[in-house]
């Protein structure tokens, strides 16, 4: 190939490399989209867009319910505390639950009709996966949710114990511990403004606080219900238990802490076993063993 015809190549493919690179560079990003669709007053256009999905979404949510009305798969009471426990509060996501529910065994036995080897097996098996997803789904969505509130209790009771110290009310220091937590724990601000609304509608303290309690199934919570129940027949000052409380909470992560660190010595006994200790047999007796055996074998060789 002659050499000017390599370099006008060479040449093409870089500029055209540059060209791409610099479309991609020079592409808005969905920030600055949304800031040049309201510079141009085009606001409008972007809120009746999310309003027509909105009304999308509804109609399918719609259908959804009709299908699981005549279907009779209702939400029982032992359900509806399973999305309570997950965070999951509006309809909408109980539909999407029973409709993913309905719909994912089918798309799964459609699925497992297209593998051509052991048809069968693969079909009735990915339907029961399809049927158990959503629920296993929830189930994690529930732990994980569990866990965050249990990790973040002692910084909501250390805040409690300074808004009541500051001369606010338990419901009011309540409130604005839902408040303050709401960015670095989502679940217990949650939980707190439930506990806020159910009062405001004229639910009692304990019983709301009990509610919550129900719905975490945690024994942290219920510790501290009952710890508020004593408070509030005894007559004792709310800060001063609520600091008990927090120091008793911390000391019991910290045993735990170190309950969970002395069981590794044992948890490690079945690793070394298995992997390590043959690789230093190996490593330490192999030259040892090929010596002997070269040994023996110039010896009966003789």
């Amino acid at each position: 190939m002659h050499p000017l015809l390599q370099i006008s190549l060479v040449l093409t493919a870089f500029c055209a490399n540059a060209l791409i690179i610099l479309l991609l560079m020079m592409r808005p990003s969905p920030q600055a989209k949304r800031i040049l669709d309201l510079t141009r007053d085009r606001g409008a256009n972007y809120l009746e867009e999310s309003k027509k999905k909105k009304v999308t979404l509804h109609s399918v949510l719609e259908v959804v319910r009709g299908l699981r009305t005549r279907l009779g798969l209702r939400e029982d009471k032992k359900l509806r505390g399973r999305f309570l426990a997950a965070g999951l509060r509006s309809q909408g996501d109980a539909d999407i639950y029973f409709g993913v529910r309905l719909l994912l065994p089918l798309a799964a036995l459609v699925g497992g009709s297209f593998i051509p080897s052991n048809t069968g097996f693969w079909m009735m098996g990915l339907t029961a996966v399809g049927f158990m997803a959503p629920d296993m789904v929830l189930t994690e969505l529930i732990r994980r949710r569990r866990e965050k509130i249990r990790l973040g209790m002692p910084d909501a009771i250390d805040l409690l114990v300074i808004c009541v110290e500051a001369g606010l009310g338990l419901d009011q220091a309540i409130l604005r511990s839902g408040q303050e937590l709401a960015l670095s724990h989502p679940p217990i601000a949650e939980e707190f403004t439930q506990i806020n609304l159910e009062q405001r509608a004229g639910r009692a303290r304990l019983e709301a606080w009990t509610g919550m309690a129900e719905r975490t199934k945690l024994e942290v919570i219920r510790a501290f219900t009952s710890m508020l129940a004593q408070t509030d027949r005894f007559g004792t000052p709310v800060s001063k238990a609520l600091s008990a409380f927090s120091d008793s909470l911390r000391t019991q992560r910290r045993q735990q802490a170190e309950e969970l660190a002395a069981k590794t010595t044992v948890k490690l006994v079945f690793p070394l076993v298995l992997f390590i200790f043959p690789s230093i047999f190996i490593v330490l007796l192999g030259p040892a063993l090929i010596t002997i055996v070269k040994s023996l074998g110039t010896v009966f060789a003789k």
